[in-house]
């Protein structure tokens, strides 16, 4: 596995660093020296599905698929807030709209082509040098910046109030949470996700992808 792409469907409940961490401690073992491991756009601890690895001299090759669209499915709880915009936030009730099958399919279409998308309070990006979701812990007041992305298509799974279940296919960069957010306020109500899985990036699919439990072994 050195010199290799590796395909992880990644757990809830691990960061994408500790997957990349538990990996390069199972080919430390398995090799008998050090091998550098790194990963190609992270996922959030809750959420699941494809993590691309690269090993050795392929990590050099990583800016290459960061830039490449993705696809996940996205469960959202409708009429509820949170503050991180994921479970791992607090939770409101915000209201007790439910949207009709009609409006959602609308508010939905609206997203669909190039859009001004906000990046949210608690991401990775960089405010005056330190990342958002550290400042957001502390409770300082920022603005964080606005990028252009672009919806493909967002495809309605299942629609059963409060749930929803979305299929989106979108530009590198795109916030999946941002989205969820959006969508429940074009609704005339809000949205937070319950569960986030990404299947494919470019032509990598979650289909193709290890277990990490494959990589469980350590060194003594």
């Amino acid at each position: 596995m050195e010199n290799q792409i590796i395909l992880i469907d990644k757990p809830a409940g691990i960061s994408s660093f500790g997957v990349v961490a538990k990996v390069r401690g199972y080919l430390k073992a398995a090799y008998g020296h050090k091998i550098k491991v790194g990963h190609t756009g992270t996922l959030d601890p809750f959420a699941t599905g494809l993590l691309i690895l690269l090993t050795g001299k392929m990590t050099k090759k990583s800016n290459e698929f960061l830039k490449k669209d993705k696809i996940y499915e996205a469960t959202l709880k409708l009429g509820y807030a949170s503050t991180t915009g994921d479970p791992e936030g607090e939770i409101t009730k915000a209201s007790d709209v439910i949207p009709s099958a009609d409006s959602l399919q609308t508010a939905i279409s609206s997203f669909i082509g190039e859009i001004n998308q906000k990046v949210p309070t608690f991401s990775a990006v960089k405010i005056n040098g330190e990342r958002a979701y550290k400042l957001a812990r502390k409770g300082v007041d920022f603005e964080t910046p606005t990028r252009k992305v672009i919806i493909y298509s967002i495809k309605i799974l299942k629609y059963n109030y409060p749930e929803l279940t979305i299929r989106c296919h979108v530009s590198s960069g795109t916030y999946i949470r941002t989205l969820a957010k959006d969508i429940g306020e074009k609704l005339g109500t809000s949205a937070y996700l319950t569960a986030l899985r990404r299947v494919q990036i470019a032509d990598y699919s979650v289909k193709d992808a290890l277990s990490l439990s494959c990589f469980e072994r350590t060194t003594k």
